[in-house]
């Protein structure tokens, strides 16, 4: 079975390459790229349903793109990995930016995986429960509809 595409936004080679060939060996499609503007681009060329970064790639704060990403795909899963440290106001921003989970630097590959499958599951959930709820409430305008003229 063919899982989702992940794209992960870093500028450490050698995480981009360990995370790539991890998620790939579960079966994932991987996209892994070193700068922001790239990252954007692949958003509009591919079916992306979730996104690990960094929190600073090549001098730029991702939290910004983020917001944007999460206006654009709602259901978007945003997993940031990170050795900065911060403090509760940036921990707060980066929250409210829409990233479901943060990780700080060095992590287990293991943790990684579990939460994004825990995430995509939840991402997959509300889109059926927002795909039945408006299918109930097309069939209740038809039945009241019906009801009126019948």
């Amino acid at each position: 079975m063919l899982k989702e595409t992940i794209l992960i936004l870093d500028q450490e080679s050698h995480l981009l390459h360990t995370l790539k060939v991890f998620l790939e060996n579960e079966e994932y499609i991987v996209i892994a790229v070193d700068n922001i503007h790239r990252a954007m681009q692949n958003f509009s060329e591919f079916e992306i349903s979730g996104l690990i970064t960094e929190y600073w790639v090549n001098d730029s704060c991702t939290v910004d793109p983020i917001q944007k990403l999460k206006k654009k795909f709602p259901i978007l899963y945003v997993m940031m990995l990170t050795h900065h440290d911060m403090g509760d106001k940036e921990y707060k921003k980066i929250i409210n930016a829409g990233v479901n989970d943060l990780f700080m630097k060095p992590f287990s590959s293991e943790r990684i995986l579990l939460h994004l499958q825990k995430g995509l599951r939840l991402q997959k959930l509300l889109v059926q429960k927002k795909r039945m709820k408006k299918e109930l409430n097309r069939n209740k305008s038809e039945k009241d509809f019906q009801n009126r003229w019948f």
